[in-house]
């Protein structure tokens, strides 16, 4: 079942690339006590993702902050070696930039009932494309694509609803 407005994000942990390594996160780490944008990419470095969905929210991140977003998270189901070079890839620096977390097994991703099945690309499991708002752990804000679309998702929506 996907998740809904008003539902509490499941317990699961995500992992982070950090200058030490992978480094696990868990879904109250991330959301406990914050305002957070989180949004989701089929891949790493795949077209619409690279060239337009993850440069919004960069493009964006301060405007999202003074709208009261305390995090600005990208979740994709790739390892944490992937998402770290997609961040090093566009300059990111961490928790002061775009947190980029990996969902290497898609637990997280089945978790909140978004997962895509993307097989007939080659590309396994994978996410649906969406955006959420997520206060204190629970889901404020949620904008889920229709297939092959590139809208509701993006940073300009996110921030136009806060």
């Amino acid at each position: 079942m996907t998740i809904q407005i008003g539902d509490r994000i499941p317990d699961a942990t995500l992992t982070t690339m950090t200058p030490d390594g992978p480094k696990p996160v868990t879904t109250a780490e991330l959301f406990g006590g914050k305002t957070v944008a989180l949004f989701a990419v089929p891949g790493a470095f795949t077209p619409t993702c690279s060239a337009r969905h993850l440069p919004g929210y960069v493009d964006h991140r301060a405007d999202l902050a003074g709208k009261g977003v305390d995090t600005v998270a990208c979740v994709s189901v790739n390892d944490a070696f992937v998402m770290g070079a997609w961040a090093k890839d566009n300059e990111l620096n961490g928790a002061d930039d775009i947190v980029m977390l990996a969902d290497g097994n898609g637990d997280f991703t089945r978790a909140v009932g978004l997962s895509l099945d993307a097989k007939g690309f080659g590309m396994g499991e994978r996410s649906q494309r969406y955006s959420m708002l997520v206060k204190d752990g629970v889901v404020d804000q949620l904008n889920i694509e229709q297939g092959g679309e590139f809208k509701v998702s993006s940073a300009e929506h996110l921030l136009a609803q806060l």
